[in-house]
């Protein structure tokens, strides 16, 4: 794990989120405000801006950075709750573990920090019906030698997460007054944080 692989992995997120991004757009104004596209891909041009300042730094450092950049330039939930889980991420790298062994350790601190942050658990609706889910399945797989299993098992895992939201009546996030009419819809959070997720994982499929 190094600045190079983190921030090409953060060009290939921005490819396929503007790839879907009206897809994106029409599932938060069918449940939410509207501005979740936005507000990602907004996220997604700050941090790379510091790709030149940041990229021969140590992940550690660099995950904070791009965490805090976050935190202080995007608006709406979304923006600190991602803030958090690249600041959670930083303070579990440990540069004698493997990359997936990170990974594994870093992806969860960040998704429990989210998880106490937003004060949500899987099964409310939200991007951590993806992000929980996700976060299990590399802790299970953290000593898998082939990588390439490891990426596509974690896309399956991304994907049931995301159309299991359809079915869920939301309780947190503006989707949350819809009540009954919420469901039927897939939560434009966990769809994007599916495609972040299948971005990375692409990067280690036949490689």
């Amino acid at each position: 794990m190094n600045g190079e692989k983190i921030f090409n992995s953060i060009k290939n997120i921005e490819i396929i989120i503007k790839k879907h991004k009206d897809e994106i757009e029409k599932l938060d104004q069918e449940i939410g405000d509207g501005d979740h596209i936005f507000n990602i891909l907004r996220g997604l041009q700050e941090i790379l801006n510091l790709e030149e300042e940041l990229i021969a730094k140590s992940p550690d450092l660099i995950f904070k950075q791009l965490g805090m950049k976050i935190m202080t330039t995007v608006g709406g939930s979304s923006g600190a709750l991602f803030a958090t889980l690249l600041i959670g991420m930083s303070k579990k790298y440990n540069s004698e573990l493997s990359d997936l062994n990170n990974l594994s350790l870093m992806f969860f601190e960040g998704v429990e920090s989210m998880k106490k942050r937003g004060k949500a658990d899987i099964g409310e609706k939200t991007m951590l019906d993806v992000l929980i889910p996700v976060s299990s399945t590399l802790k299970n797989l953290k000593n898998e030698e082939d990588i390439s299993k490891v990426a596509e098992e974690i896309i399956f895992v991304a994907k049931e997460g995301v159309i299991s939201t359809k079915d869920i009546i939301a309780t947190k996030g503006r989707a949350s007054f819809l009540g009954e009419r919420a469901k039927g819809h897939i939560d434009p959070g966990a769809r994007s944080s599916q495609l972040a997720i299948e971005a990375i994982c692409n990067q280690f499929i036949n490689n």
